[in-house]
């Protein structure tokens, strides 16, 4: 964690604020302008030109973050909304099932960051809403634990078709219907491989449950426990701890059970398990 490059104090470039470059450049020298993390800039305030440093461009980079993504997630907005109204005055809103979700998460500065890849609570949930009049009551809601592996699944399930044998997931279509099957999940299994990954994100792979997370970055040999209870935004890593000894026990038991379904068993033996014992979370909604 501490060694990642993807601070919005620090690490953001010139490409990432969207500055004009100068006049005049070549491919190679736009480039590594480009790349440069500035540690300056000139604003105009008042008709005034202004320099920014320190705390001051900390704030504005983040402003400008925010007002860039801000104004991508309002255009995802209005374009969703056209399609729905467009399915509503076409009398096909019944009986077409419109999902809303995404590959991962994103940090807004939560933890100082800006991107995803690790897998704090920001980037490992997906939005997930679900529109289908015909089977789904407005406001309905799942705190099950799904997974974009579920995806394939649902949608064959939908189109009245059987999964493949060899996919993982399992349909969410009794979660739309608000019930929560048996034997379903209670725990997920996460992995970033990339080592250094772009803004040199550390491997890491680790288990989360209803109400706590353990994460492994397994290169650096470091854990991490979470409390999502009572420490939702994840601000104090229990690992070591006294009293947590059997709750760390308990999850290292269940990663490994976890690595073992998914047949993942790269460092498996690298992780000092119990004695015998040897990846983004969706919100589900309808709307």
């Amino acid at each position: 964690m501490h060694e990642n490059e993807q601070r919005v104090g620090a690490d953001l470039t010139n490409n990432d604020l969207k500055l004009s470059p100068p006049a005049g450049l070549d491919s190679a020298a736009l480039v590594k302008w480009k790349s440069i993390k500035p540690e300056s800039v000139t604003v105009t305030r008042n008709g005034k030109p202004v320099v920014l440093a320190g705390i001051a461009l900390v704030r504005w980079k983040y402003q400008r973050y925010m007002q860039d993504y801000l104004a991508t997630v309002e255009s995802v907005d209005e374009s969703v909304g056209r399609v729905l109204s467009f399915l509503d005055k076409a009398g096909l809103a019944r009986n077409t099932i419109v999902i809303y979700t995404s590959d991962q998460g994103f940090f807004l500065g939560d933890h100082g960051l800006y991107d995803k890849r690790f897998m704090y609570e920001e980037s490992i949930r997906m939005p997930f809403l679900v529109r289908w009049p015909a089977e789904i009551p407005a406001g309905t809601r799942s705190d099950a634990i799904a997974l974009n592996i579920d995806f394939a699944p649902t949608f064959l399930d939908v189109a009245g078709l059987p999964p493949s044998p060899e996919m993982q997931g399992r349909s969410m279509r009794p979660l739309f219907r608000g019930r929560t099957p048996a034997a379903w999940r209670t725990s997920m299994y996460y992995r970033y491989y990339h080592d250094p990954g772009d803004h040199n994100t550390r491997a890491h792979y680790g288990v989360r449950t209803r109400t706590h997370k353990l994460i492994y970055f397994w290169k650096k040999n470091q854990w991490e426990l979470f409390d999502l209870v009572n420490d939702p935004y994840e601000l104090h890593n229990l690992y070591g701890e006294p009293g947590t000894e059997a709750l760390t026990a308990e999850l290292k038991t269940e990663l490994a059970r976890l690595k073992r379904e998914v047949r993942d068993d790269d460092q498996l033996a690298d992780i000092q398990f119990p004695d015998g014992v040897g990846g983004p979370v969706a919100r589900l909604r309808g709307k």
